[in-house]
This record gives C-alpha cells, sequence and structure tokens, in this order.
C-alpha cells in the first residue's frame, strides 16, 4: 500500500516495525475512523521480558500514542502449556506459583511505556487465565475445537519445522494453538479487541484467531507483525556475551542495559533509533547521516534514550555520565556495578580466577584463565598476566574498592564488607 491513512500505520511504516498485515485496507480505514483495541500476549517464562521483546513493547507505545487502547495480555493460563512455536522440544512446566510470580515481576516495565487507567485510549493489563482457566473441557471441545482442522495446523512453519526434524511435539502444546486462537475471540467479545500484533513467528497463531473469530461470529479481526529482529552480525536481539538483556532493573542495572544499546553496531544504529526510541524522524535522519568518530556519539544518544524510557531520564544520564568517567577519564565512577566480599576473605586474600568468577565476568574459571591469558584482565587499571595472582586488602585503593576490569567496557568494583 503507497499510503496509509492512520497515524498509526504510517509512523509504523516509516520506523521500520511492519513485517505483515492481514488486510492492510480494512486495518488502515478501521484505525483511521474509530478507536481501536489491540492486544499483544506475553509470555511468562521468566520474572523478566527481555529487550528482544521490546519492538513489541513499542509496538504497543505507539498504538497508543496515535490514539487507541492497546492491551498488554499476559499469559497466566497459556504459560501452563507453552508456546511450543519455534522450538526443538517441550518448554519445561512451570507451576502455578511460578507463573504468578513471574507475572507480577513482569508487569512493572509496561507501566514505563503505557498509560493504564479506566479511559477510553487507557491501556488495559489483563491476564488470560481469567477465562482458560474456568474451561469445561468437553464444552470447548464442542464449542471450539470442532473449528480447527489438524491438516491446516500441521501445515504452519513452527510445527513444520519441528516435525521435519523428526522432534516429537506433544499433544498439550498442540493445544497451544487452539488457545492462543481462543484468546483473540474471547478479547474481542469482553474488550472489543479487533487486532492482535506480535512477532512474525506468531503469523500463523494471529491468523488461525481470525479464521476463529469468523467461525464464531465476531466481526472482523487484523493481524499484523513486526520483522524478528537480529543485529547486523547475525546476533539475537536481547542476547549479550554475559546473557539475556532484561528489563527489569533488578535483574540488570541501568549502566548494564545503557551499555548493551552503547555497543551497538555501527550497521544497526539508525535502525535501532527508529524501532527502540521516540525521537522524531527528522532528528533521527540527522544523526543517522552522521558517520567516521561521530558514530560513537550517536550511539550514546541511542543508548541514552532507550535507556530513559525504561529507567527514567535521570537514571539514563547517569549512565552515560558513569561510562565518560570511565572510558575518558580513568576515574573510578561511584555508579559502576559492584560486587561485596567480606573484609577477612580480602584480607586472606582472593585468587583472581575466582574473583572473576564471582563478579559474573565469566561463568567458570577456564574462561576466566583465557580472558587473563588474553590479557583482557585489569586490577585498578593495570594488565593482569598472572592467572596465579592473588587479589588482597593491599590492591584496595585510596577509594576504598578494588577495580576489576575485562576488556574497555566491563568493570566491576569490588568493595569490602
Amino acid at each position: 500500500m503507497s499510503e496509509f491513512k492512520s497515524d498509526f500505520l504510517r509512523t509504523l511504516k516509516e520506523r521500520g516495525f511492519i513485517h505483515q498485515i492481514s488486510d492492510e485496507t480494512g486495518l488502515d480505514d478501521l484505525l483511521a475512523k474509530e478507536t481501536v483495541t489491540a492486544y499483544i500476549g506475553f509470555d511468562p517464562t521468566a520474572p523478566s521480558l527481555h529487550a528482544g521483546g521490546l519492538i513489541q513493547i513499542m509496538l504497543l507505545h505507539w498504538f497508543q500514542k496515535t490514539g487507541h487502547r492497546p492491551v498488554s495480555l499476559m499469559g497466566g493460563g497459556t504459560g501452563m502449556v507453552g508456546d511450543p512455536s519455534f522450538k526443538d522440544e517441550a518448554r519445561q512446566l512451570m507451576t502455578p506459583d511460578t507463573i504468578n510470580s513471574n507475572i507480577a515481576s513482569i508487569k512493572k516495565v509496561f507501566s514505563n511505556y503505557l498509560t493504564y487507567g479506566e479511559g477510553p485510549k487507557d491501556a488495559l493489563m489483563i491476564n488470560n487465565a481469567d477465562w482458560l482457566l474456568g474451561i469445561n473441557y468437553l464444552e470447548f471441545l464442542r464449542d471450539v475445537g470442532r473449528h480447527f482442522s489438524v491438516n491446516r495446523m500441521l501445515s504452519f512453519d513452527s510445527v513444520k519445522l519441528r516435525l521435519d526434524r523428526e522432534h516429537s511435539l506433544s499433544f498439550l502444546e498442540f493445544n497451544y494453538m487452539i488457545l492462543q486462537a481462543y484468546d483473540f475471540v474471547e478479547l474481542n467479545k469482553r474488550y472489543d479487541v479487533r487486532l492482535q500484533m506480535g512477532g512474525s513467528d506468531q503469523w500463523g497463531n494471529i491468523i488461525n484467531g481470525i479464521d476463529l473469530g469468523h467461525r464464531m461470529g465476531t466481526p472482523q479481526l487484523y493481524a499484523l507483525t513486526s520483522p524478528l529482529l537480529t543485529t547486523a552480525s547475525g546476533a539475537k536481539m536481547g542476547k549479550s556475551l554475559s546473557g539475556a538483556v532484561w528489563l527489569n532493573p533488578d535483574m540488570l542495572s541501568a549502566y548494564d542495559f545503557w551499555q548493551y544499546w552503547r555497543n551497538t553496531e555501527d550497521a544497526d544504529v539508525s535502525r535501532f533509533l527508529k524501532l527502540y526510541t521516540t525521537l522524531p524522524m527528522d532528528e533521527i535522519a540527522r544523526l543517522s547521516a552522521l558517520g567516521g568518530a561521530e558514530i560513537n556519539e550517536v550511539k550514546k544518544v541511542l543508548a541514552t534514550e532507550v535507556t530513559a524510557m525504561l529507567h527514567g531520564r535521570e537514571a539514563a544520564e547517569q549512565a552515560a555520565e558513569t561510562a565518560r568517567k570511565t572510558f575518558e577519564e580513568g576515574a573510578i565512577a561511584e555508579n559502576l556495578p559492584s560486587i561485596a566480599v567480606s573484609a577477612g576473605e580480602l584480607e586472606a586474600g582472593i585468587g583472581l580466577l575466582t574473583l572473576i568468577v564471582k563478579a559474573g565476568l565469566a561463568a567458570s574459571n577456564g574462561e576466566a584463565r583465557r580472558h587473563v591469558q588474553g590479557g583482557a584482565v585489569r586490577i585498578n587499571d593495570a594488565t593482569v598476566s598472572d592467572e596465579r595472582r592473588v587479589i588482597g586488602s593491599a590492591d584496595v585503593s585510596a577509594d576504598g574498592v578494588v577495580k576489576l576490569s575485562l576488556g574497555k567496557k566491563k568493570h566491576i568494583l569490588v568493595r569490602p564488607a
């Protein structure tokens, strides 16, 4: 479609959010003439979402910003089964307590991006356990199950991939598609939801919901998916060398989150400014035109803007200042991540490899040893080449800490407790 009428689709198109839409003209007309309600489902598989899911949260953010009502759907019911999409094996089943605990933890992030409330355009936080946990199995089979063709479900990429590799697909997981489709119908009935959005791997599941709605008498429903993102070098979004880039501050500090975005590859900077910040497009065009050494300044803008949305402007600017002091002045910045080591342990001396693992800079002594041998480890900014080195109270600087560094960008302050 050459030009969208609705602000939402126009915004999505220019910022690079659109992968597929089920009926472009129909959805555009609907969005242009009335306030629409749309949802995205989030699986409570961990106590926090990670940066890979941020594109979905930004979709909901822009949906509300352009005058519509977003729904963040927590999978308290579907989480009992687990989404088998594009997985080689079944997910580990979670207990109801774990699911509820994860949902309570995940919810904290959304209010940084969405305004919740009772108004016609205020976001809703809904849990599909509200209707799924009370289902009568026989009634569900008769009223909903009869509308599904197993032949068609077997043709979905997410299922085909699993079967082609000759990995088993349990009946439990097969039901996940039916439950997700039913969510769409139930949300339409309860909240007049007309649009489901998600990553491109969810296309088959969303279309399933549209078909079920058609058979069960809903108005026309719509699907919109975003591209599944990888970095320019092919790495998965939301993953760093040290693990997942969590959104919850208790699982990843604002400083480490800022650093993740500061380390964006040059080729990704313009795309990430469009997707992950709310900077105006003309400002993004100006920043994207900068090259050479200036690209590093643009990366700092990206890191600060993305961090400000999640952690607040003050925390983002503090992270930027901590990085500046650490890298440009070589100073020990108070806001660097830190670990506590008992004074007695420091008095006796702690092995370098043990300390590197304890600080989370390596997963094992073997990995820590390789870092030391590669010349990547520094104590108080001095490179350490002896893997048998012992860190003791004599290494505590005048600032009262030991600064442990891996490479140029990872620093941990070891504080005597």
